[in-house]
């Protein structure tokens, strides 16, 4: 599955993988969770538009939110039969801009989070299905899923699912709902080729939805912050010895 992901190329470079017509300007973000609005890409009269849109799906035919759990994800081998997803399939398909996504694996050591990126970096396009929920006073309000699959052998080593990864030479093949049927966009649905995606763990800072900052996607090693652990602290002692003293000097001037 794919709860949390990553959106941090500049606006230019994302337009230009996925050449829409708007120019927008957004910051980036490093911890995008489910339920916040998000950009995606998506075909209107032909042409690839930008859009922001709640992350969690909610089908057309649900009269309340509430009564259907958040739809975050949708499973690659059942979106052309589940009631939630299937008309998505096959009429509103999009694409989640993105430079990676985290996932989390739980060991003997406990449970620590993971990026998964292009080697290097950049940005890249998970695939997507999108849908307006029309409330009973006629409110309207666009969300989105992202499309998992399998992992591939790299991914796996951390989580068995993950995002559908779409190709810049496929984009339109998924798009394109009008010339490309759902049967057909449906062989997109499959794991990331071998040695186009790397991951390594990440610090543990991610778990908290408040936190957005680019060290959230900077190697890290719970290993390694343990056994400096004992080190800093005793660093860090004196240093506090030394604040006292401090305080105490300028507490004679009040």
């Amino acid at each position: 599955m794919c709860g949390r992901y990553c959106i941090s190329s500049a606006p230019e470079a994302i337009r230009r993988l996925f050449r829409y017509a708007e120019q927008p300007n957004f910051p980036p973000r490093y911890n995008v969770a489910p339920t916040q609005p998000m950009p995606i890409v998506r075909l209107v009269e032909g042409e690839r538009r930008f859009a922001l849109v709640r992350w969690g799906l909610i089908p057309a035919w649900v009269k309340d939110p509430k009564d259907v759990g958040l739809l975050i994800n949708a499973r690659g081998e059942s979106v052309n039969d589940k009631p939630a997803f299937r008309y998505a399939m096959k009429r509103r398909r999009c694409l989640f801009p993105a430079d990676g996504f985290y996932e989390w694996k739980t060991d003997a050591r406990g449970k620590r989070a993971y990026f998964a990126r292009r080697p290097g970096g950049g940005p890249l396009a998970f695939a997507g299905l999108w849908e307006t929920w029309t409330g009973p006073n006629g409110e309207e309000m666009d969300t989105a899923a992202i499309v998992t699959t399998q992992a591939n052998a790299a991914l796996a080593q951390v989580h068995h699912r993950a995002p559908v990864i779409v190709a810049p030479e496929q984009f339109d093949l998924w798009l394109d709902s009008s010339k490309v049927d759902e049967k057909a966009a449906t062989a997109l649905i499959a794991p990331a080729p071998e040695g186009t995606m790397e991951v390594y763990e990440v610090s543990p800072a991610v778990n908290r939805v408040a936190n957005d900052s680019p060290e959230l996607i900077e190697p890290y090693s719970a290993d390694a912050a343990a056994a400096a652990a004992p080190a800093a602290r005793a660093s860090a002692a004196p240093a506090r010895k030394s604040r006292r003293r401090e305080d105490t000097d300028q507490g004679s001037l009040f």
